[in-house]
């Protein structure tokens, strides 16, 4: 949303709340001004109670329909008077008719509150700390009726508070009336009783005893109690259909050596737990084997090629320069070997961490199967990783398809090389093949590479994939594969037309599917959710709390680093439970495309902010005016920030170009610290670097937020000046 838009929008909303609230001051005045707040005082209550009741007994009707409309004006205001007029109530209707109006009166006026604060207040409160209400949102989600019925019944929390607050929150408003109508109730009725006795109090706060206070604390609390107790009686049942054995053999069983798994490990040795570490194939997992690790170290050589075949552009002349495939594939298994031992049985083994090899089977919430004998522990923590997808596509078995598992097993380049998915792993090998020589068609069932990131985004890697030969098909649905007399082809659906692409190897880069077969968490009772990813709380625990799981089986997020940022909140969890325990914090993500241009992330991205329907304003910088840059020919590029409107808080950042991973790291440390891009413009950065790109885009926003009243003063003062 651009700033015009954003701008309009912000106005009409501006102009409908600035009425509102002139309204609402008017209201206010009249009654200051008519004095009514002072008669809602309590020794005005006693003055006049005889009066009351005289003109109640011959207007029974009237009485009871203007009390109601003052008792919700009153509290829908938040004006001060309504315990004095509750205490009225009794003193006036009587016990039984006194609560029951009352009890209406003030759930509606409270109501009224409740939703003058969302409409006046929720939006620049959510503008200026909305990353800092996250968690409190999301606790009202989970348990706001609980939350509200407890301050409801414990009377020390002002009524007018809870109201104001609660319309910050997403709280329904349904919700919020009967929940207060009936955590309101034992207050209404205790101050109705005190009511018929008004005689005999000396102010309201006589009402309120220590021990009434108490016992509406415990009626509070109640819920809680009996919620958890609950739990636990559900957690009894759960546990008791298995053997807990009287003494573990370990603290913390982990399954699985990839990125999760061997950060669990290692904090628990830290932390001097006793930890067995079991894997059934490789330590390193996929990140190691054949994930992050040779697909960079393929990258590489497929740049420094690119680089030798592109160096007129730098002056130098190359006269012969050619691939040797089979050399790259062995330097990317050297660089695997290299990387091994930062991941081997030997480390884990030194740092005190029994690693077992062989297939786990888990049989207890405590147990687990491995090599014919059984292990247990406290806690345990499942990192099994994640597989290729492979396709339900009709002719596709008999392909021998390539997948990100088996492709590091070629050493011939395929001619012509069909990738089947526009993700990053898609992207990049698509990229790195067509740079070895190979012709690449990349076919794409959305309408644009790189789904999750903006169009802008995509567009310009579809671009430099264009000028490098690589053929891009998008919204295009494969449907099956066949073969004929010239070899094999895949048929896809572009618009409601087939269409027939030629390959001679197909690379299936689909996405990966979390291992959560075949070790027993379902024969357990632990089960996968929609997305295939074990089910899990917001502290990594399964239905069994001493069952944690953490990386590509726990989702949301099927990145390394968040693997290895799952296990610190795991491991802790497994370790602390039950006197301690801490939520994953996923607030700020980054994430990173390897091709080139590079493509990262941190945040919310425009397209996001679109379809959640968030006002955000965009500051753009080309790379193409960077002085480093263009020294490098890496001139191509932007990086994108989203902020609030008028704020310079970040909401997301996007870079796409040289080294964008790297340059994102300035931007995830300003979100996670709140650090706003006029403080990015106020650090020096090193002239010439890619990292004073952070700088120039900061200053964009700065520019476009100038002053200009202040600015038009200071050019008239500069003129006067000069004389």
């Amino acid at each position: 949303m651009h700033r015009p838009e954003v701008k309009k929008l912000i106005s009409a909303s501006s102009n409908k709340r600035s009425a509102l609230l002139v309204a609402i001051a008017a209201i206010v005045i009249v009654i200051w001004w008519s004095g009514l707040l002072d008669t809602l005082s309590f020794s005005s209550l006693q003055a006049h109670e005889e009066q009351l009741h005289g003109w109640t007994a011959r207007n029974p009707v009237l009485a009871a329909g203007s009390f109601a409309l003052l008792y919700i004006v009153i509290v829908g205001l938040s004006l001060p008077g309504a315990a004095t007029l509750t205490l009225t109530a009794g003193a006036v209707f009587g016990l039984f008719e006194g609560t029951l109006i009352v009890s209406f009166a003030s759930s509606l006026g409270a109501t009224v509150a409740f939703l003058l604060s969302r409409f006046v207040l929720r939006d620049e409160v959510r503008r200026r700390f909305g990353d800092r209400l996250q968690g409190i949102e999301d606790g009202v989600r989970r348990d706001g009726a609980y939350f509200l019925f407890t301050l409801r019944m414990v009377p020390v929390v002002p009524y007018f508070m809870i109201n104001l607050l609660a319309g910050l929150t997403d709280l329904k408003a349904r919700t919020f009336y009967w929940v207060s109508q009936l955590g309101m109730l034992p207050g209404t009725l205790a101050y109705a009783y005190a009511g018929t006795q008004l005689a005999r109090l000396r102010g309201p706060m006589d009402v309120l005893s220590p021990g009434l206070i108490g016992a509406f604390g415990i009626l509070g609390l109640l819920p809680w109690l009996m919620r958890w107790f609950t739990c636990h009686l559900e957690l009894r049942r759960l546990y008791a259909q298995h053997h807990r054995p009287r003494q573990f053999d370990y603290n913390l069983i982990v399954i699985g050596a990839g990125s999760a798994g061997l950060v669990s490990a290692y904090i628990g040795a830290t932390a001097r737990a006793k930890v067995a570490l079991i894997e059934r194939h490789r330590m390193g997992g996929d990140c190691l084997n054949t994930g992050c690790v040779p697909s960079k170290a393929l990258l590489r050589s497929a740049r420094a090629f690119a680089d030798a075949k592109t160096a007129t552009q730098y002056g130098v002349e190359v006269t012969a320069v050619r691939a040797d495939f089979g050399k790259v594939m062995a330097r990317v298994q050297s660089v695997v070997r290299r990387i091994a031992p930062h991941d081997s049985v030997e480390r884990y083994a030194g740092l005190g961490v029994d690693v077992i090899h062989g297939e786990a089977r888990i049989v207890s919430p405590w147990e687990v199967e491995v090599g014919g004998r059984r292990v247990s522990a406290r806690s345990m923590i499942v990192a099994s990783g994640a597989r290729p997808l492979i396709p339900a596509i009709p002719g596709i078995d008999p392909v021998d398809a390539l997948t990100s598992d088996n492709l590091w097993e070629l050493r011939e380049l395929p001619q012509r090389l069909l990738v089947l998915g526009g993700g990053p792993i898609g992207c990049e090998l698509s990229q790195a093949f067509v740079r070895f020589g190979s012709e690449v068609t990349l076919v794409e069932m959305a309408s644009h590479l790189l789904p999750r990131e903006d169009v802008d985004v995509a567009a310009e890697l579809e671009r430099r994939f264009g000028e490098e030969g690589i053929a891009v098909m998008t919204g295009c649905k494969a449907l099956r594969v066949e073969r004929d007399a010239n070899g094999n082809r895949l048929i896809c659906d572009r618009d409601g037309v087939e269409i027939a692409v030629p390959f001679d190897r197909l690379l299936l880069a689909l996405g990966r599917l979390p291992n959560v077969e075949g070790f027993g968490l379902r024969e357990l009772g632990v089960d996968p959710g929609p997305r295939g990813t074990l089910e899990s709380d917001p502290f990594l625990r399964t239905r069994f709390p001493n069952v944690l799981v953490a990386g590509d089986v726990a989702g949301p997020y099927q990145f390394t680093h968040v693997g290895a940022h799952q296990a610190w909140y795991a491991t802790l969890n497994g370790l602390l439970a039950p006197w301690w325990r801490f939520k994953a914090d996923y607030r700020v993500i980054p994430w990173a495309t390897f091709t080139d241009p590079e493509v990262a992330r941190v945040g919310l991205s425009e397209d996001e902010a679109k379809a959640k329907g968030i006002a955000v304003e965009i500051t753009k910088f080309e790379l193409n005016d960077l002085d480093r840059a263009i020294t490098d020919a890496a001139d191509r590029g932007f990086v994108k920030v989203l902020t609030p409107p008028g704020k310079d808080r970040i909401l997301g950042a996007t870079v796409v170009g040289e080294h964008a991973g790297d340059l994102l790291a300035e931007f995830v440390l300003a979100m996670k610290h709140r650090i706003g891009l006029s403080k990015l413009l106020g650090t020096i950065h090193t002239y010439p670097t890619m990292s004073e790109a952070a700088r120039f885009v900061a200053g964009a926003w700065k520019r476009a937020h100038a002053p200009d009243r202040l600015l038009g003063v200071a050019e008239r003062y500069f003129a006067w000046q000069r004389g």
